[in-house]
């Protein structure tokens, strides 16, 4: 039997043509650990979260993260950087994107083999949750009653009182997503996201074709982590829920 050489080019393009995406929710935050709305507001995560940044850590740098994409809330730049404290040789190197001073003298000429870059945008964020943020989601549900507050978090198209629904966190979400997130993939780069609940679930709408009505039986729990393996063509090989 004759032996074919081993050639590790060849074998790295095989590698890279079988692309994955990460999507991880944030540790849980202060509020979140309160029972508080959160969105947009900005508190960190709660002490008691930190120990389970090593775990998730592990089954993330199995494999090589080619590239971040997070929010600027401090709950998910956090989780990135907790998560990082675990892997070998390497720091998150935070790229702004949305336009200001933190985009334009955060300029840099090349970062270094030790960087991965992590591209922060408001595109990732939370659902705004208006009037609602603040306040207690139990004492919430007392006054508007269950099945309200639940249409108001988890369907498609009802907003909370000023507050976003998903369907507009979607179409901001979703063209970032199509332009910077799937290029990435496409190109055969593994692509991790750190983000809030409402931002990774309009990606997992997008992927999956979940329809509108079905939507609202999707939730990711706080740390939870979902890994898709596409073939070159981004169509879903598999995909892995821890």
């Amino acid at each position: 039997m004759v032996r074919q050489a081993h050639h590790p080019e060849l074998s790295r393009r095989i590698r890279r043509a079988m692309p994955k995406l990460f999507l991880l929710r944030h540790l849980k935050s202060q509020w979140n650990k309160e029972n508080r709305f959160a969105g947009w507001t900005d508190n960190p995560l709660a002490k008691s979260e930190f120990k389970k940044a090593r775990s998730i850590a592990k089954k993330i740098f199995k494999f090589k993260i080619d590239k971040v994409y997070s929010s600027p809330l401090f709950r998910n730049m956090e989780t990135v950087a907790r998560i990082f404290d675990y892997s070998k040789r390497k720091y998150p190197f935070f790229i702004h994107l949305d336009g200001g001073k933190m985009q334009k003298w955060g300029n840099y000429t090349d970062i270094s083999e030790n960087d991965v870059p992590v591209y922060v945008t408001e595109k990732l964020n939370e659902r705004y949750y208006g009037k609602l943020q603040g306040l207690n989601k139990k004492e919430t549900m007392k006054k508007y009653g269950e099945k309200i507050v639940r249409l108001w978090r988890r369907s498609y198209d009802i907003a909370p009182p000023g507050g976003e629904s998903l369907k507009n966190v979607i179409e901001r979400t979703t063209p970032f997503y199509k332009k910077s997130i799937e290029r990435d993939l496409k190109k055969g780069k593994n692509v991790l996201v750190v983000a809030s609940h409402n931002a990774l679930r309009a990606i997992i709408k997008y992927i999956e074709k979940i329809s509108n009505k079905d939507i609202i039986n999707v939730e990711v729990p706080f740390a939870g982590l979902i890994i898709y393996n596409f073939n070159k063509s981004l169509k879903i090989k598999n995909k892995q829920i821890f």
